[in-house]
């Protein structure tokens, strides 16, 4: 049997607003606020819990040791722990913030992942992102990389590949698709530029590249079953910094606005061509769902889930519920379609306040019964799981961070503390730096 596991990355102990990401607009409106780290790690691990209960496959990635004092040695701070992070904090601390982002709790963006039953070796492939648009996400994929490998660490079942070279952003599975039909499957990976100076964004810049979808479908194997489809200009320009934004797709249905896509059109008669009938798209347009609705309030930045019963649901956030347009068009998805009987609202509004809904808190992995008794890691989840990880979050979190409280060396003390217990309770080994230190 095939499963799918959606692994959720757990919000870290320094998770606050810090406005970090051009494009992401609800990342630029929340910029300064307090955070509640507790909480906001709470509210992820209840959205675990509520995805597993609906008999979802449902895992959990560790968060990444921040403030990263590595990276600020890196460039250029120096002395003891405490000596570096009050360097950085000088001026406008801009430096501090970078290296203290919580963003690897949206693990769409931690790697790229095609099963077994599509890869031309049989093995599951996962391709960890570069992130490169972004500082403060780029330096995340060396500890993904490692901690990726310490889960899927059976090379007769598992391939994990280093990042494709940074000068070609790779944004992860926020900007791919996976659907099928008794037809066959397409990889549908979304762009928004290339090295060829093709037609872009004016406003924001596009952090996905042509050549880096490319170059993880050679990677993962896929042959013919890939599909390249370039993002829509004016869409990322309306704040659909990534595909998942403006699109969802399970099996053989996708939801879609009209401004995910660069010609629409050609692309669904292209997947209907390679899908057959089955293939099922609900498509709205801006008439009826303004692209600043879509962006505000995350309709498509849900999860897609296939039910014990072979039906459908949809996660979604609360605010899709609260816009009357996007719960209109949740509506319609559920009258439409005979395969998807439900919509479940979900409160994640701490992810929600840097730009991250559902979609992006999971990073979906499809394993066979052998390919799950090959992880040895304690990452799936169940209830004891969630009594334990709830006890360490309740144990180890603040609940208050503001930006000045990224300089304390007391924090990053905690921080250390907090992830040392967990890999052990999450049985990773040592996969953090700090752990290696004499």
């Amino acid at each position: 049997m095939v499963r799918e596991f959606n692994f959720d990355g757990l919000a870290g102990p320094t998770h606050n607003y810090a406005g970090l990401s051009p494009g992401n607009l609800a990342s630029a409106k929340h910029a300064g606020e307090v955070a509640n780290p507790r909480a906001a790690a709470l509210q992820g691990l209840e959205k675990m819990r509520f995805v597993s209960s609906l008999g979802i496959g449902q895992a959990v990635l560790p968060p990444e040791p921040r403030p990263d004092v590595g990276a600020l040695r890196m460039l250029g701070f120096s002395g003891d722990d405490a000596a570096v992070l009050s360097a950085a904090a000088q001026g406008d601390a801009h430096l501090l913030r970078l290296v203290s982002s919580a963003s690897a709790m949206w693990t769409a963006n931690a790697a790229t992942v095609a099963p077994s039953s599509d890869t031309a070796d049989r093995r599951v492939h996962l391709t960890v992102a570069n992130l490169s648009s972004m500082f403060h996400r780029s330096i995340e994929a060396s500890n993904t990389l490692t901690a990726l490998r310490a889960i899927f660490r059976s090379g007769q079942h598992f391939v994990v590949h280093d990042p494709v070279p940074a000068f070609f952003g790779d944004e992860g599975a926020a900007n791919h698709t996976r659907l099928g039909s008794t037809s066959g499957t397409t990889h549908l990976f979304g762009w928004g530029r290339d090295a060829r100076a093709q037609s872009g964004p004016r406003k924001f810049p596009a952090r996905q590249s042509r050549e880096a979808s490319e170059a993880v479908a050679r990677l993962h194997q896929l042959g013919e079953r890939a599909l390249v489809w370039q993002q829509s200009p004016r869409g990322i320009d309306a704040g659909a910094f990534h595909t998942d934004v403006l699109a969802v797709g399970n099996d053989n249905v996708l939801l879609l606005h009209e401004f995910a896509f660069a010609d629409p059109d050609a692309l669904c008669a292209e997947l209907e061509r390679r899908l057959g009938s089955e293939l099922v798209v609900v498509r709205v347009t801006e008439r009826d769902l303004p692209v600043e609705d879509a962006v505000a309030a995350y309709p498509f930045n849900s999860q897609l889930v296939t039910l014990a019963s072979g039906k459908m649901a949809i996660v979604a956030p609360t605010e899709a519920q609260k816009n009357t347009r996007t719960k209109s068009y949740l509506d319609r998805v559920v009258s439409e379609s005979n395969l998807i009987d439900a919509v479940h609202f979900i409160d994640v509004n701490a992810s929600m306040g840097n730009g991250g809904g559902p979609a992006c808190l999971r990073l979906r992995v499809r394993l066979t019964d052998e390919e799950r008794a090959a992880v040895n890691a304690r990452v799936f989840f169940d209830d004891e799981l969630h009594r334990e990880l709830k006890t360490w979050i309740e144990s180890h979190y603040r609940d208050r961070i503001t930006l000045g409280d990224l300089s304390d060396v007391s924090l990053l003390d905690e921080v250390r503390t907090a992830l040392d217990e967990l890999t052990g309770l999450l049985c990773l080994g040592s996969i953090y730096d700090f752990q290696q230190s004499p």
